[in-house]
């Protein structure tokens, strides 16, 4: 069985009730599926309790590591300062809630091995129970998304993405905010690498809050949808990775 190295991504935003809980599982995952592993939480700039509770974990754990992102906020310059800070073979990009389960890469090794994918993108089963507006919501985001960029994704905001590290190293991802994912998914693939899909059961959120389908996130993905398509359409190979100024090391 393939076991290659992998860093976690996981953007953090107010996130006390359940990012302990998340890198543990996220451990005990990693521990089973990879040869070698490393968790990087991206805080940004958290009000709770959770930047000491990741604190924390990180002086017991090396493999645990805290970024501190300050200035302005958003889901896009969280995983930027992640991906960069990542240093394994593949990258998992994980939410703090788990809306998957973490065991769930393993079935992603297996997938991208057989496929010889650069990139495993997780679509939801069942989506029932987020409820009808933001069932709506996503049906609608996920067909703009393909009729403007001419590849159907089923879920293009559905967190599990799973990528190697030539990925990042090839994509200028410019967004701020939760465009990010399409901008991954349009501009890896329309740099020639290989996205394989598969299907995951899902967890909604059952602690703490989320903002992801307010009026405000939809009016900036729409604003940054008018000006960055045309960079999504025809991007260009990035060397050397950028490192985001706006982030202090743990």
């Amino acid at each position: 069985m393939w076991r290659p190295s992998v860093s976690v991504v996981i953007p953090m935003f107010n996130e006390e009730e359940n990012i302990a809980h998340a890198i543990a599982l996220a451990g005990r995952a990693l521990e089973t599926h990879a040869a070698d592993h490393e968790i990087i939480v991206v805080d940004d700039s958290s009000t709770d309790r959770s930047p000491e509770i990741v604190r924390a974990l990180a002086e017991r754990d090396p493999r645990v590591h805290w970024l501190r992102r300050d200035g302005e906020r958003g889901l896009g310059g969280s995983l930027r300062a992640g991906f960069a800070a990542a240093s394994k073979e593949l990258v998992l990009y994980m939410d703090a809630d788990l809306p998957f389960d973490p065991h769930d890469v393993g079935r992603a090794l297996r997938a991208m091995e057989l496929t010889r994918a650069d990139m495993i993108a997780a679509y939801r089963l069942d989506r029932t129970s987020e409820g009808l507006r933001r069932v709506i919501y996503s049906y609608v985001y996920n067909l703009l998304i393909g009729l403007l960029f001419g590849w159907p994704h089923r879920d293009v905001n559905f967190s599990f993405k799973l990528m190697r590290r030539d990925v990042l190293e090839a994509v200028e991802l410019r967004s701020k905010g939760s465009l990010i994912s399409a901008e991954l998914l349009v501009k890896a693939r329309n740099l020639g690498f290989r996205i394989q899909q598969i299907g995951l059961d899902y967890f909604p959120r059952s602690r703490g809050g989320s903002t992801l389908s307010s009026p405000g996130v939809v009016v900036t993905i729409l604003k940054e949808l008018v000006a960055l398509g045309g960079d999504m359409r025809r991007p260009r190979r990035r060397t050397p990775p950028a490192v985001d100024p706006t982030v202090a090391p743990s």
